[in-house]
Order: C-alpha cells, then sequence, then structure tokens
C-alpha cells in the first residue's frame, strides 16, 4: 500500500494494510521482526555518507519499524512518525523537540498525572517556565501566552474527569505566537479525531494502549507535521530513544484490528456509561458521548466516536464502602493503564493532578475501562459492586 494512498482509502483500509509490502518480503503479509544493532556497509563510500544508504544502525530504524511508521503516517495523515518506549517517553521527547531553556509552555491542568510529573521535574530542571490553564479556556488562551511562549500541551477529553478542549481555538491562538501545539490524543486514536487536522502540530498516543490492545506491550508514538518533524526526528535520535522488534511487532498486529475493537470498546462503553446515568447509587457519569455531558457538543462536533474510558461519581460514601464496590468486582481488574481487552476501574482523587482548576465532587470518583466482554455480564458485576457500596456506606 503507497504512501500517497491515505487521501482515498479509509481508515479501516489505512489500518489493514498500511505499512504491508509482501513484494519486498518475499510475499509474506507481515514485515520481517529484525533483530539488529550493527548494519554493514558493502564499501567506504557508503560507509562515510559519500553514497547515502537507509540503514546505517538498528536503533536509528528497521524495516520493521518502518512498517509502523507508514501505518501511523498513513492514519495521523502526518508527514513522519517516531516510536518511543513509553507513552510517556513519546510526550516527554515530543516536549523536548521544541523546548529549550528559557522558553515557556502552557499545559492543561487535567493532564495525565505523569505528563505534569515531566513538566515539574525534567522542564522546570531543564530552565523551562510551566503554566498551568484551564481546560475550558479556549480562545481565552492568549491571556496566557508571554512573549517566550514556546509550546503549549493540550489533552482532549482530559485524564480522569474527560472535559473536552476547543483545540481549534487554542491551537489557533498559539500558532498566531508562534508556538507548538501538543496533544495527548490516546483516549480517541487519529482513527476518531485527528489532531493534526485541528492545528496540533505533534499528535501523541499511548501506544500501549488502544494501538496494542491487549495490555502486554509498552510503546509510544509521535506524528509530526511538515514544520515540527525535523526537530522531532533530531531530538529522539539524540536522546537514543527506539523500540524494540518485538514490541514493534506486535503494536503492529495490533494496529491491524484497532478499528473493529475501539468500535466495540465505544458501543459497550455508551451502553454501560448510559446505563449507569439511571443508577440510585450514581451522581453523574462523565463521558463526552453522552447527551449529558457538558462537552458533548464539542466531542459531536470535532470527534468521530470514543473510546471504552469514561468515569463516574458515586453518591458519598465511607473509603470502605468504595473498597467494598472495588474488592469484590470479578470481571473489572484493579489497574493502572487501559485499552486492552479486558475491563478496568481505578479509584482516582483528580485535585491530586490540578493547580490552577478545583475538581468538586461530593462523592468518590471512579474510572472505568470498558472491554471486549458481553455488557449484560459486566452490568451485573457493577450492579452488585454497587449494591455493597450502599449497604457498606
Amino acid at each position: 500500500m503507497s504512501d500517497n494512498s491515505e487521501n482515498s482509502y479509509r481508515s479501516d483500509t489505512i489500518l489493514t494494510h498500511a505499512g504491508n509490502d509482501p513484494a519486498a518480503n518475499q510475499g509474506f503479509i507481515n514485515p520481517p521482526v529484525l533483530h539488529a544493532s550493527t548494519v554493514l556497509f558493502p564499501d567506504t563510500d557508503h560507509l562515510t555518507g559519500k553514497i547515502v544508504q537507509k540503514y546505517k544502525y538498528g536503533r536509528r530504524g528497521t524495516p520493521t519499524g518502518d512498517a509502523l511508521e507508514t501505518a501511523l503516517n498513513q492514519l495521523e495523515g502526518a508527514a513522519g512518525s517516531i516510536l518511543a518506549p513509553s507513552g510517556l517517553g513519546a510526550i516527554s521527547v515530543a516536549l523536548l523537540s521544541c523546548l529549550k531553556s528559557g522558553d515557556h509552555l502552557l499545559v492543561t491542568d487535567n493532564a495525565y498525572g505523569p505528563t505534569r510529573r515531566v513538566c515539574e521535574g525534567v522542564m522546570k530542571r531543564f530552565g523551562i517556565e510551566v503554566t498551568y490553564y484551564d481546560p475550558m479556556i479556549g480562545a481565552d488562551i492568549e491571556s496566557l501566552i508571554q512573549p517566550n511562549t514556546t509550546a503549549v500541551f493540550t489533552e482532549s477529553p482530559g485524564s480522569l474527569t474527560f472535559e473536552m478542549q476547543d483545540v481549534d481555538a487554542i491551537a489557533d491562538v498559539a500558532h498566531r505566537h508562534g508556538a507548538t501545539v501538543l496533544m495527548d490524543n490516546t483516549w480517541a486514536t487519529p482513527l476518531f479525531y485527528r489532531p493534526l487536522e485541528h492545528g496540533v502540530d505533534l499528535s501523541i498516543m499511548a501506544g500501549t494502549k488502544y494501538v496494542v490492545g491487549h495490555s502486554d506491550v509498552m510503546i509510544g508514538t509521535v506524528a509530526a507535521n511538515a514544520k515540527a518533524l525535523p526537530q522531532l526526528k533530531a531530538t529522539y535520535g539524540d536522546l537514543g530513544q527506539c523500540v524494540g522488534p518485538d514490541d514493534i511487532y506486535l503494536a503492529l498486529r495490533g494496529l491491524r484490528t484497532m478499528g473493529v475493537r475501539l468500535r466495540q470498546h465505544m458501543a459497550s462503553g455508551l451502553e454501560i456509561a448510559s446505563w449507569l446515568l439511571t443508577h440510585p447509587q450514581v451522581t453523574r457519569v462523565l463521558h463526552p458521548g453522552l447527551e449529558s455531558d457538558p462537552g458533548h457538543a464539542m466531542w459531536k462536533r470535532d470527534f468521530s466516536g470514543a473510546s471504552g474510558l469514561f468515569a463516574l461519581e458515586l453518591k458519598p460514601g465511607s473509603d470502605a464502602a468504595v473498597a467494598a464496590f472495588l474488592d469484590g468486582l470479578g470481571l473489572f481488574g484493579l489497574g493502572y493503564s487501559w485499552g486492552g481487552y479486558e475491563s478496568l476501574a481505578t479509584w482516582p482523587n483528580p485535585q491530586n493532578s490540578r493547580s490552577v482548576t478545583t475538581w468538586e465532587a461530593d462523592g468518590p470518583l471512579i474510572r472505568l475501562h470498558i472491554g471486549l466482554e458481553d455488557t449484560e455480564d459486566l452490568k451485573a458485576d457493577l450492579e452488585a459492586g454497587l449494591q455493597r457500596y450502599a449497604a457498606t456506606t
């Protein structure tokens, strides 16, 4: 499948065929898994660069990595992509590619917790000023722009509390001031939202989640437009980042089924979220795909689908009641990450990851990832847990 076919094929076709070149692989459908460090040159002209050789060293790329990057480029509509050892690794290299000492970075206040830790640790230690902003700020972000503002980091919907950002408006302001726009797009993936079409320069995913889909690989991706790509590639190479071929292969294999999996995650997630809206132990459900959600209009305007991750606020209850609810679940594992085939639950406190906005809730927040199990079984598991919650409260 050629690189220029992204304009003529729809997403499911791209997911199925992009990066495949059986003619180059002796007829085999999938690319070879090449374990490589040293690459040999045929002569000194190639060795010294007088004649350019595509592959020079394992860390600088292999056909296995090229296959996944090619697929991502077509899915994202990107000029180029890089593969990082984790989602956080992708966030870090993307930030470092557009920031230097003395620069100012704007970060949404509801960002993924580890993103904040990178900003508070590495970025500030390197002399980069960080300001957090209300995710609902939209075009009013102009009031926070400083002469040295170099980058704006977005995430929509936000981690834990799922606010929708007006990325188009934020990007328009940022670009007028010469700033690079980054977005963590792990929740929707480019299947349901293509950030580069909305003014984002660097589109980031924790491929660990929906790309891989099986909870067995750590990988991150950054897709760039033509303006941001050169510095992204240079920073990535200078930092010595790379991903092992086995992990790349599993991510590429997961990508092939991401479309059908994501649609099932979406359907099951919306079904269970709608059911929870009517439950007497639930105060509210935070899912932008629901008409009752404050961000629904923005989601409907910009997104073509939703994933299986959302949160619910329970009626006021004790810690012991939350423990009774969660500890007795049979189908929902208690664990971090999400995006795999299995359902998960966590008990976060959003206020711990905020500094300029306040999370206001009377009851505890539970974040759910709806996996690929039968929804009636998942409802029964949740119903029993909510009954335990009511009895213990």
